[in-house]
Order: C-alpha cells, then sequence, then structure tokens
C-alpha cells in the first residue's frame, strides 16, 4: 500500500487513524498482533521496532526471547473490525540487538527461499494460487477432560436439520457443490468476506459453496507473487473467522471438521517466472507443461513424504487424507485428475497460465514455511533434472479408485500419518537446506513440537473406542 514512511504517515493524518496494528506469524502459522497509538508510528519505529518476546511464539528459548516486529510498508491496510480507526501492517522478525532479520521467523525463510530462486539463475520470480476452503458453522463446542471427550458442530444449512420442519431446502451430505439458493444459505456471507477482502487490498477471483453440505465454502484470489501468496493467505484467514464472528457465526480452516463429509484442503497452484516469462509452458508438452515445469513436478513429488510435515502438520491433515474424497493420497500427476497429488489444470492452457497445483496442503500449515518448502522442492528437481516418469509418478490419466488394489499398490502412496510425515522430513531435509532458507536446529525443534502433538492425540481415548470396546 505504501512505497515510503512518509506516504504512510501522510495516509495516517489524512484519515484520522488512531491506532496501527502490527500483525506477525509464530512458528505453526497462527497470527499474532501487537498495536500502538497512531502517535507512536515514527522514524524510530521503523529503525528499531517494536520489541516482543519470541519464546512465547515458538521462533526463541525463554532465555533468549527478545526480538523486535518491523512493519513492512508494502503490507499496509485499513483493519475493518476494530472500533477505533486502525491500519495494519504484517511484519517480519528482526534481532533486538543487530536488527538482523531473524533467521528462524517464517516470513524471512520465504524471503530467503525466493532469494535463493534468484541466485540459481533458474528464475527471477516465482507465483502461486493458494485456494481457501473452510466450513461455516452456526455453533461449535467441545470438551476434553478426564473422564469426558466430546465435540458438536452444527449447521443451518445441514440436511440433519431436515426432519425438524421449515422451509425444506437443506444441502445432503457431498451435495454442496456450487449449490444454489436457498439451499446455498452463506451466500451474503461469503460476499462479505469478499468485500473485505478486496477493500484490505487482497482481490478476489471468485466464491462458490463447497462440496460439503453442512456449510463447506471456497474462496480463491488471482496469482500471487511468493510473499504476497503468504500475506494474503493470513489476511485471507483472518477476515473470514473475523466476518463469521460479526455474524454471530464460526469458520474453520481445519481439514477434517465431519466425519463422512469432504474434507478442506489448500491447494497451491505454481509456476515459475523469467524475464516476465512463463518458464512451465510449452505448447508441446504435456498438459502444455515445459520440461522445466515436469522436473520441478519431479522435486515435488520426490520430496513429498517430507513436503507433508510443513504443509500437512496436523494430525487431522491426515483424517482429510483418505481414499473417496478427492483428496490425493498417492504420488503422481495428471491432467485434470483430481485424485492425483499434483494435478494440472486443462483449462489453464495458455502461455500466461500454464501451471500445476499441488493438492495435499491444508491451512493447518504456515503458509510461510508451506511456500518455501514446495519451492525448494521444486529448485532441487529442476537441478537434478528428476524425471518424474522414470521416477514412477506418472502420469496417470485415470480413476485410480476404480483400479484393483495390486495396480494401485504400484503407485508410491504419500504419509498417512503425521507421524509417518515426521520420519520423512527426518530422513529428507537437506533439500530445505539450500540457500540457508532453513536451518537444520530449527528443523529439528519442528519435528519436536509435530511429535508432541501427535502423542497428545494418540494418548487420549478416542471417544468412538466406547463403542467398539466399553464391553471388552
Amino acid at each position: 500500500m505504501f512505497n515510503g514512511f512518509e506516504q504512510a504517515r501522510q495516509f495516517i493524518q489524512a484519515h484520522s487513524v488512531r491506532m496501527i496494528d502490527l500483525t506477525f506469524s509464530d512458528l505453526w502459522g497462527r497470527w499474532h498482533h501487537v498495536s500502538i497509538p497512531a502517535s507512536q508510528f515514527n522514524e524510530q519505529l521503523m529503525r528499531d521496532g517494536v520489541g516482543f518476546d519470541g519464546s512465547s511464539v515458538g521462533l526463541k528459548s525463554v532465555k533468549s526471547g527478545d526480538m523486535v516486529l518491523i512493519p513492512d510498508l508494502a503490507t499496509g491496510h485499513m483493519d475493518p473490525f476494530w472500533e477505533a480507526p486502525t491500519l495494519s501492517f504484517i511484519c517480519s522478525a528482526y534481532e533486538a540487538d543487530t536488527k538482523a532479520p531473524f533467521p528462524v521467523d517464517p516470513r524471512n525463510i520465504a524471503i530467503r527461499a525466493e532469494a535463493y530462486l534468484k541466485e540459481t539463475g533458474i528464475a527471477d520470480q516465482s507465483i502461486w494460487g493458494p485456494e481457501y476452503e473452510f466450513y461455516v458453522f452456526d455453533k461449535v463446542s467441545y470438551e476434553n477432560g478426564v473422564n469426558t471427550a466430546s465435540y458438536r458442530v452444527d449447521s443451518r444449512e445441514a440436511d440433519w436439520h431436515s426432519g425438524e420442519g421449515g422451509h425444506g431446502h437443506f444441502i445432503p451430505l457431498h451435495g454442496g457443490y456450487h449449490a444454489m439458493a436457498p439451499k446455498d444459505q452463506l451466500y451474503n456471507l461469503r460476499a462479505e468476506m469478499c468485500m473485505e477482502l478486496e477493500q484490505m487490498g487482497v482481490e478476489v477471483k471468485y466464491h462458490h459453496h463447497e462440496v460439503g453440505g453442512p456449510g463447506q465454502c471456497e474462496i480463491e484470489t488471482p496469482l500471487f507473487p511468493l510473499l504476497k501468496a503468504g500475506d494474503a493467505t493470513q489476511i485471507v484467514k483472518y477476515v473470514v473467522k473475523m466476518v463469521a464472528h460479526r455474524r454471530n457465526q464460526t469458520a474453520t480452516f481445519m481439514p477434517k471438521p465431519l466425519y463422512g463429509e469432504a474434507g478442506s484442503g489448500m491447494h497451491f497452484h505454481q509456476m515459475l517466472m523469467k524475464g516476465g516469462k512463463n518458464l512451465f509452458y510449452d505448447e508441446n508438452g504435456y498438459g502444455k507443461m515445459s520440461q522445466e515445469a515436469l522436473w520441478y513436478i519431479g522435486g515435488i513429488l520426490a520430496h513429498g513424504p517430507a513436503l507433508l510435515a510443513l504443509t500437512n502438520p496436523s494430525t487431522n491433515s491426515y483424517r482429510r487424507l483418505v481414499p473417496g474424497f478427492e483428496a490425493p493420497i498417492s504420488a503422481f500427476f495428471s491432467l485434470g485428475n483430481r485424485s492425483a497429488a499434483i494435478r494440472v489444470p486443462k483449462y489453464a492452457d495458455q502461455p500466461e497460465t500454464a501451471r500445476f497445483e499441488f493438492r495435499p496442503p491444508d491451512a493447518t500449515c504456515n503458509v510461510y514455511l508451506a511456500l518455501a518448502a514446495q519451492l525448494l522442492a521444486g529448485i532441487d528437481g529442476i537441478q537434478k533434472k528428476l524425471d518424474p516418469t522414470a521416477l514412477g509418478f506418472g502420469p496417470i490419466d485415470q480413476n485410480i479408485f476404480g483400479w484393483t488394489e495390486e495396480q494401485r499398490r504400484r503407485i508410491k502412496s504419500l504419509p498417512t500419518s503425521l507421524m509417518e510425515a515426521c520420519e520423512a522430513l527426518e530422513g529428507d531435509m537437506d533439500f530445505l537446506l539450500a540457500g540457508g532458507a532453513f536451518d537444520r536446529l530449527q528443523l529439528e525443534d519442528y519435528l519436536r513440537h509435530l511429535r508432541a502433538q501427535e502423542a497428545a492425540v494418540r494418548n487420549r481415548p478416542h471417544p468412538y473406542e466406547m463403542a467398539l470396546y466399553f464391553e471388552a
């Protein structure tokens, strides 16, 4: 939004801004913020930053937690959810003493990954298009204790309400894709989300009801450069949750909140550019994909098991990655096949649009780490000329769920649990260290966090176990 401090200062005066909100991401992708009066927005702030405790958000140890936030002026936007006129900036974290970019800050990792892309000479920019799927519920409750474990969600659209009487326009399971009103009862909510996003500088491509009958939605943005894609993702998640909250509803990007219903992913469309040219386009290639694109795909799929620890870092992620729900569970690429880990869209067949999407990820990831990791895997594929066909990754343009079990076993599989993904990353992390983007010690700390999370879920009795085993 702003090209420099003076432009931002003038905007603050002209629009009677009273508060400055500084947002930043923790190691796990959650957004945090600290707010200051507009009177404190000065050149010293841009030089010295605002102090915070990095140990509280997983970025530093307790004994040396002091860090500072310095706002990225280009990310400035008015926040519509506060009573006081508030100008918000996305920040990166810096060392408190030297003011050097803090290497473990997720946003700084994404910046270094794209800087490494430029250093290689392969391309000068990566372009990304995350897709945002989420559920909107009218009520959610959950409880976990020594003697109880339960949750319940409710949606006004769900056909489990059909027996109560009323208007009769409910959406059955798996029946929500592009549902029309009056079944689609969330149009006004999604439209409000999109209008707020555009006011905040995030362009919207479209929105619609998704497959999940009880309240699943999708918002899609145009393609953005890597850092803007990461920033936009944080804003999208924030706006979706805040608009729902404002309407006394609740939104979640949780991959699998409903049993037997479609899960929510965050597919990543991606391409590389050099000198304004799309390196992934070849008029005569498979799906209009160039040789560089195929090598990049080879890198993504070869490192796919390790990638999932960064793109699908929750136990709930693997409730979604199961057969039968258009969720990719096998490492292959395809033209238009939505069960493939990598899909080449048939509609993206022009020099300026040719690309592919990596379909396993979901929004429990730290988007900056997920972007950086995918890019580094792709770079590794190009550098090593990893041929996806020679590696057994396809292409496969058939419905593999119609294959025999023996046929499906020939396809390399992706992890089916968080523990498997952690083990894969532990054994395959060197590609992430290229260009100094990630740090090995940081990745080891990250794995300890994921394993503790997995153990916390594994060690608790599951409510369904009561039905299975109580009479033992």
